[in-house]
């Protein structure tokens, strides 16, 4: 009883190999399959853009950094008298620290709304930059296009001035209403 059981798990399991093998070859034989999808998802415009928009956006950190730790925390110091916003913090256990560091070394649980601050900021100044570059592009696009001509449209209605329906422009009598159109007659 034990073989024959044995010998239906092997015939089951060979059976499974064997649809797999099968479907793997199927999908290779259909242009192949995966590295030719991931070829075509690699070479496709939008992939090729991204790879340089996160290029340039991991450089152009360096220099919100600068600016963020160069020019405004520097002005943000002065208006506030702290060190830097960054340092601002309530100490959870009600004692006063010198510092956030200080804090932190004494093991004690703080809120350090000064990085917080000091986040939304780089991402205010991130996004005004993205935000002039996109106008400078966009504008530096339109400057090689022509403008569109508007041209009107001859209308092709008009109303009845009876029931006030649209109707044909040619129309001596209104179809909704059968009202002898004034000044059209014959």
């Amino acid at each position: 009883m034990a073989d024959i059981q044995m010998n239906v798990e092997t015939a089951l399991k060979k059976d499974m190999e064997n649809k797999i093998k099968k479907g793997l070859q199927k999908e290779m034989k259909k242009g192949t399959g995966f590295m030719k999808e991931f070829k075509d998802f690699i070479s496709r415009g939008n992939v090729i853009d991204l790879a340089v928009g996160v290029i340039i956006g991991s450089s152009f950190t360096a220099i919100v950094n600068s600016l963020v730790n160069n020019i405004i925390t520097p002005l943000i110091t002065l208006i506030t008298g702290k060190v830097s916003v960054k340092e601002l913090f309530v100490a959870l256990d009600g004692k006063e620290y010198e510092s956030l560091e200080a804090a932190t070394e004494a093991g004690v649980a703080t809120l350090g709304y000064g990085l917080f601050l000091q986040a939304i900021i780089d991402f205010i100044i991130i996004a005004f930059v993205i935000f002039l570059m996109v106008k400078g592009i966009n504008k530096l696009r339109d400057i090689g296009k022509k403008p569109e001509e508007v041209v009107e449209e001859t209308p092709t209605t008009k109303v009845c001035p009876f029931c006030k329906s649209d109707i044909n422009i040619e129309a001596t009598r209104c179809p909704n209403c059968t009202s002898q159109l004034e000044g059209e007659n014959k």
